[in-house]
């Protein structure tokens, strides 16, 4: 066994740095009186401990194999030592910040002239108690108006059961997480509140892809044939956990029942907790107890203001509501931050559909009848569509940057068709970072992506001498390398983990994320730490068929150097 397991660790950078501390070993004089001190101290450092920072010596600006160049004289062996220990420690537990603006698009603020927002989950963050809210409402809804058993009352919201961004197949019934290359991530199908076997889906599917003719359609619907519904709303998870309480109510109780009806008959009850104003007057008559982070969003938007910058909004919410909230975030005057403002503009149909012309409201919600022809600061406008807005304000391609956090019906056809800049605003990003940060999660995916590479190189390497025992390693190190899979999942959500990536592939949220925003970031107070003249860089991370041989760039505002190839007539 011996054999093998060296053959196998030749290949890691591990053993590189192994090799660099035993010519530090042997570079050491025999019974030298230092020895045994410095012993003490690398024990310490093995068990993370070590001195102060004020103590310990300079960070070398050299990667921490570079220390094994030369042999050290035995003067030399403590200071050499603990430049590799803090130079490792600084390249593998370098934190992620929260507050970071992360770019998928090269994009230059001093070149935004105009600052567009949605409302809800972009300027208003709600508390969890909303999503409780909205599931209670809907539920009783489809007791009372659907006649569903009155059972379901015994279900309560779950908050965190689901994610942002899967797919639903109507037809099915199946809740479950989709890569970007439409394959079904196993172990995320859930039918009800439990989960399907991976056997099961397989066969129900002919495997685990999905064809692009059943996937949602542009905005994620379920409609013309496609039987698939992504729901990639903040407000969609209460109805993705009522529509798993009620699958799972059904399969309980044996109850035979139409999964296509099902879906509409929840779709409706949550239609309604909006439309007809239920949402909005629980939230106006208990305002502290569902909106947070309102002085950041002021925040944000007094330093636009102060630098001159234009600013609007376009929302789908109501006047009264986006008033009471603006008035609790901002104050009575908020309206005088704004040059537009334009209220149930029902997108993403407002992107799209030319018909539909602007109407004044008065502050008492009143309709005028008047034509537009100008959109005024102050005044509040309904309905309307994005090409007479262009043409009324002369606001068009990339001087203008939009925030949502609707990644279809906020931001797609914007980029898409308008040129407009766009910026993603991603709740979860927050709690995931958080999450990335813990050593527990940098240990597994160090173990995850070390025994991945052991795989391939266990594939590639001519070792046919070594006979079953390295047969015997490779599905020793399969099975470790499912088992850390399952761990980094679980880790973000034991359902269906991360929103961002589904094992080694990003997710179809993720996808659409890339496409679709030139930036994104947690909350819309992360432009505070930033100044308005900021150039946003995506990262250079390598291609699959390039080297990773320049200094890798952290969005935090940190260089980390990757190291270069060794050949470097190839690169």
């Amino acid at each position: 066994m011996p054999l093998p397991l060296s053959c196998l660790l030749k290949y890691t950078e591990c053993l590189q740095r192994a090799r660099g501390v035993c010519n530090v070993f042997r570079a050491l004089p025999h019974g030298a009186s230092r020895f045994r001190p410095w012993r003490r101290n690398f024990r310490a450092i093995s068990r993370g401990v070590g001195p102060p920072l004020s103590q310990q010596h300079p960070v070398a600006p050299k990667c921490a194999a570079s220390v094994c160049s030369s042999p050290p004289s035995g003067e030399g062996v403590a200071e050499r030592l603990w430049s590799v220990y803090n130079e490792t420690k600084r390249q593998t537990q370098g934190m992620l910040d929260p507050d970071t603006i992360f770019a998928n698009n090269e994009m230059s603020l001093r070149d935004i002239e105009i600052y567009g927002f949605d409302y809800d989950y972009t300027l208003a963050f709600y508390s969890s108690h909303l999503h409780t809210l909205i599931f209670n409402i809907a539920r009783d809804l489809l007791i009372s108006n659907h006649r569903y058993p009155e059972g379901l009352r015994k279900y309560e919201y779950i908050p965190d059961f689901a994610v942002r961004g899967l797919h639903y197949d109507v037809q099915k019934a199946l809740l479950m997480k989709i890569d970007a290359f439409h394959y079904i991530q196993l172990g995320t199908v859930y039918r009800g509140l439990h989960p399907v076997p991976d056997e099961e889906v397989v066969a129900m599917y002919e495997g685990s892809h999905v064809p692009l003719e059943i996937m949602s359609d542009f905005y994620g619907k379920s409609s013309h044939g496609h039987t698939m519904k992504q729901f990639m709303d903040i407000f969609s998870l209460p109805e993705m956990t009522l529509l798993s309480c009620v699958n799972d109510f059904f399969m309980k109780h044996n109850i035979d029942y139409e999964p296509v009806h099902l879906y509409k008959d929840v779709k409706e009850a949550i239609r309604d907790v909006h439309v007809k104003g239920i949402m909005y007057r629980a939230v106006e008559a208990d305002i502290d107890k569902y909106i947070c982070y309102g002085e950041q969003s002021h925040a944000v938007l007094k330093k636009l203001s102060a630098h001159g910058k234009k600013m609007f909004l376009i929302t789908n919410s109501p006047f009264d509501f986006v008033d009471r909230g603006m008035s609790y975030i901002v104050g009575k005057d908020w309206r005088d931050l704004f040059d537009v403002v334009i209220v149930q503009a029902d997108k993403p149909g407002f992107f799209n559909d030319r018909r539909k012309p602007f109407r004044r409201v008065t502050d008492k919600g009143a309709l005028l009848w008047d034509r537009i022809h100008r959109l005024e600061k102050g005044q509040i406008y309904k309905q309307g569509n994005l090409y007479e807005f262009l043409r009324l304000t002369g606001w068009r391609g990339s001087k203008v940057l939009y925030f949502g956090d609707h990644i279809y019906s906020d931001l797609a056809d914007l980029t898409l068709k308008h040129g407009w800049r766009t910026g993603a605003i991603i709740p979860e990003l927050r709690k995931e970072i958080k999450i990335m940060n813990t050593p527990e999660f940098v240990h597994m995916m160090s173990w995850l992506q070390a025994l991945t590479g052991l795989i391939e190189q266990m594939q590639v390497t001519q070792i046919k001498s070594l006979g079953c025992s390295i047969c015997l390693f490779e599905a020793r190190f399969e099975d470790m390398d499912l088992l850390y899979r399952s761990q980094t999942k679980d880790i973000f959500n034991a359902q269906f983990g991360s929103l961002f990536r589904a094992y080694h592939n990003p997710t179809y949220f993720s996808r659409r994320l890339s496409r679709f925003a030139d930036i994104y970031m947690a909350s819309i107070s992360c432009l505070l730490n930033y100044d308005l003249q900021h150039i946003f860089f995506p990262r250079r991370t390598p291609l699959q068929h390039e080297s990773p041989y320049w200094l890798e760039y952290n969005p935090s505002g940190r260089l980390a150097s990757s190291p270069a190839p060794q050949d470097q007539s190839r690169v």
